[in-house]
């Protein structure tokens, strides 16, 4: 018998509002897709959480037995400038401005991608797909949606009649947005588009001869939408039909939206049975932004250097921070927040290495069985990982009372004990094992934070040979101060 045969997990639903009771399409298999990067430029720390959830989701389902199949693309070609039907490819931008290929642009920001991921200890999806790769697809799909009379082709361009498929279904329904108030909401666009209508969106567009990125069609050379390629990719690897589709919660209009008005022209079929969305990282209160400067990549973090944070963290520290707030949940990423985090991370840790010390008794007085089922109640109620963590907290209670003699556990029970936390805290949260002394990052942050404190001693008091001498050296050992309003920073160099 398998775990999810046992086991009934709830989610929440976008498209209804409701948690909703999981029942697979097929038993025992589950399909999910989760929109994947533009790889035009270092992968954001935002991105990083959306797919984070989902590594935890994709792990708690095999954990249960679960036959998965996640799919999670690369975006390659097609996505324009602000998310629009206009503007210049993010790829091809960024390729004319560093004068390479666009392809070396995808090359670079994949690995960068994938380096990240493996920092933070995600595992692989199953299928990988990229949009360069699936352009057959996607033409074949516009065919499609053109012969069920809702789309059109202008001057080499096609766009999908929003006004024409909402005659009879529902375009909307998943952001919760009329139409009505979409096409009140809209600048008129003075002549200066091929659309019919300014909600329409593009399902093909002409290259114009600048473009670097084109391919032939019926309708001529050019090159995909970017809501086309996520229809195509999962309908081909799970179905016309599949369980779960996920990604950011700013995916969920126009992308998701469009994803399911294709399938629905092309196909007929509602094609996702829940709709799962991953709320936003902000930094101290704030939207991350580029154009602010209010925003610190990946690398940064776990460096140590940016102006934001007082340390380097480690991966397992980061990624279980992210863990104690709810998927769905706004999470505000804090110095404050991170090194708390940490404290709660090691003492998690030194309880589960004091696992292996305790001596088994005759009897038990605590009920480990009633335990190890807070656990999964937790994660069968829409995956809900600070819950489940708080469950954890309470074994690091018992482990400790166990220790110091004023509990006691058999040995069957404390080996459920050890099989139930290694399950939940390594396979499922995705954390790896440390002790604060053992951790290098830490004890290395520790010394230069003694030797930053020194130098700016010796600032204060003038002394400025003795604060150039600790930089210097510093330098030497291939340690990089950064002075900055916040504070001083480090970067290994």
């Amino acid at each position: 018998m398998q775990l999810f045969q046992s086991n009934q997990i709830k989610i929440y639903n976008s498209l209804t509002g409701n948690k909703e009771i999981l029942k697979p399409i097929n038993e025992g298999y589950i399909g999910m897709y989760v929109c994947g990067p533009t790889v035009y430029s270092n992968v954001h720390l935002g991105n990083v959480r959306t797919f984070m959830s989902f590594d935890m989701i994709f792990r708690y389902l095999k954990h249960l037995g679960y036959k998965v199949r996640y799919v999670r693309n690369i975006t390659d070609a097609g996505h324009l400038e602000n998310d629009a039907d206009a503007g210049e490819d993010k790829i091809t931008k960024k390729a004319r401005l560093e004068q390479i290929e666009p392809m070396e642009v995808v090359q670079r920001y994949t690995v960068d991608f994938h380096s990240i991921l493996n920092t933070f200890n995600f595992l692989p999806p199953s299928i990988e797909p990229t949009a360069t790769g699936h352009i057959i697809e996607q033409i074949e799909l516009i065919k499609d949606i053109i012969n069920n009379g809702y789309a059109y082709e202008v001057n080499g361009s096609v766009y999908f009649d929003v006004h024409k498929f909402n005659e009879t279904n529902d375009y909307g329904k998943l952001s919760k947005r009329k139409l009505e108030d979409l096409i009140h909401n809209t600048r008129e666009l003075d002549g200066q588009s091929d659309k019919k209508n300014p909600q329409d969106f593009a399902l093909w567009k002409k290259a114009e001869p600048q473009h670097i990125m084109r391919w032939p069609s019926p309708w001529g050379d050019g090159f995909p939408g970017w809501h086309l390629e996520c229809t195509a990719m999962s309908t081909k690897y799970l179905g016309d039909q599949f369980d779960i589709h996920g990604g950011g919660m700013d995916l969920k209009f126009p992308h998701h939206e469009c994803e399911i008005a294709q399938n629905e022209a092309a196909k007929g079929l509602s094609p996702v049975n829940y709709w799962m969305h991953a709320n936003m990282l902000e930094l101290n209160g704030q939207r991350m932004s580029k154009t602010t400067g209010n925003t610190v990549n990946p690398d940064e973090l776990l460096s140590g250097n940016n102006k934001f944070f007082s340390k380097a963290f480690a991966p397992s520290v980061i990624r279980f921070f992210m863990a104690q707030a709810h998927y769905r949940s706004v999470l505000d990423l804090t110095d404050d927040g991170l090194l708390a985090s940490e404290k709660g991370f090691y003492r998690l840790m030194d309880a589960i290495n004091l696992l292996e010390e305790l001596k088994p008794s005759e009897t038990s007085s605590i009920n480990i069985n009633a335990w190890k089922q807070t656990c999964y109640d937790a994660m069968n109620d829409d995956f809900n990982s600070p819950i489940l963590i708080a469950h954890l907290f309470e074994s690091v209670k018992y482990i400790n009372q166990i220790k110091d003699g004023s509990e006691t556990i058999n040995s069957e029970d404390l080996s459920l004990l050890k099989v139930t936390i290694d399950a939940f805290v390594f396979d499922i949260l995705g954390l790896e094992n440390a002790t604060k002394t053992e951790s290098g990052t830490d004890k290395l942050s520790s010394a230069v934070a003694i030797l930053i404190k020194l130098r700016q001693e010796a600032r204060a008091n003038k002394d400025f040979a003795l604060s150039d001498k600790i930089r210097d050296e510093l330098a030497e050992a291939g340690i990089q101060l950064k002075d900055g309003k916040e504070g001083t920073t480090f970067s290994l160099s």
